[in-house]
């Protein structure tokens, strides 16, 4: 069976990748994954400088998945380059960054620092974050992500993705603004924006008041999203959102995803990843295929 894909320049093993901020710097869930099966590993956000995040409480379990508005904790990019780095670079798969910035600038300043850093394959730039001020403000409006993206992709040859927002009235346009500004792929999707509410006490119970709902309740809206968008836009698409199951990553790939992030899911199964990979060939000779790449988009459209 070939399991192989590409997102741009990015050559992969096989199409199952963890998400951001649902695998820690991987070090955490080495007890329970045989990182060589991996595709590729998104750490944890890295921001310019180091951020707390956001108040608790800042987790919500949900009927069918969680809200949580973290806000982008992490101890910022020199950290990352001196602790975290030197760990993930010796790891057998392909280690994305994971970025945000306050501004277009930042943005460029933290591609330039991780351009000449060693053991970084890609890098994906977090334009929806969100949790913090600022921090979906690029990802819904087109002109804005073009100018992220362009800037950015002048201080890297690395392949970059663009990691977009579903909380729009149509991600296509934001999307023809990636590919417009030299995104190599997209990510779809980041969270759904709600919120959780204790009416005994009548308040929110999220300190934040809102966070990004993940987990199987939003798999429906990415699948739609990625289905629409890869009508529209010609980019590699990382797909995000629900996956729990061989069923759930076929349905995103024949969408037409390229490849697939496991996220919310790491949670309550941390060693789902893995087994995803195991049960690929399988669910290929199941159809009579035995290449990712032949079923991805094949999705019928009327």
């Amino acid at each position: 069976m070939d399991l192989e894909v590409s997102i741009g320049r990015l050559t992969l093993p096989n199409p199952i990748l963890v998400a951001s901020g649902t695998f820690g710097y991987a070090k955490e869930s080495a007890g329970f994954v045989d990182f060589s099966k991996l595709g590729g590993i998104v750490p944890k956000t890295v921001t310019w400088e180091p951020r707390i995040g956001n108040r608790t409480p800042r987790i919500v379990e949900t009927a069918s998945g969680m809200l949580n508005a973290i806000g982008l904790d992490n101890d910022g990019i020199d950290h990352f380059l001196r602790v975290h780095l030197p760990y993930l670079r010796k790891l057998p798969t392909s280690i994305i960054a994971n970025v945000a910035g306050r501004t277009v600038e930042e943005y460029a300043a933290l591609v330039t620092r991780l351009n000449g850093a060693e053991g970084v394959d890609a890098i994906e730039l977090n334009l929806s974050c969100p949790n913090v001020s600022c921090g979906i403000d690029f990802a819904i409006n087109p002109e804005s992500t073009e100018r992220v993206i362009s800037l950015a992709r002048r201080e890297t040859d690395k392949p970059l993705l663009a990691k977009l927002t579903p909380n729009v009235t149509s991600v296509a346009p934001i999307a023809q603004a990636a590919a417009a500004g030299g995104a190599d792929g997209l990510t779809l999707i980041n969270t759904v924006v709600g919120t959780a509410i204790d009416w005994r006490r009548r308040r929110p119970i999220l300190a934040n008041r809102i966070g990004g709902l993940s987990g199987p309740a939003i798999k429906p809206i990415a699948l739609r999203i990625v289905m629409e968008t890869a009508a529209k836009v010609d980019l590699p698409i990382i797909g995000v959102g629900g996956i729990g199951s061989i069923d759930d990553v076929m349905e995103f790939l024949v969408a037409g995803a390229t490849a697939v992030q496991i996220g919310t899911a790491n949670f309550y199964d941390p060693g789902l990843a893995t087994r995803l990979v195991d049960e690929l060939p399988g669910a290929l000779a199941a159809i009579e295929e035995n290449s990712v790449r032949r079923i991805i988009g094949t999705l019928e459209r009327n």
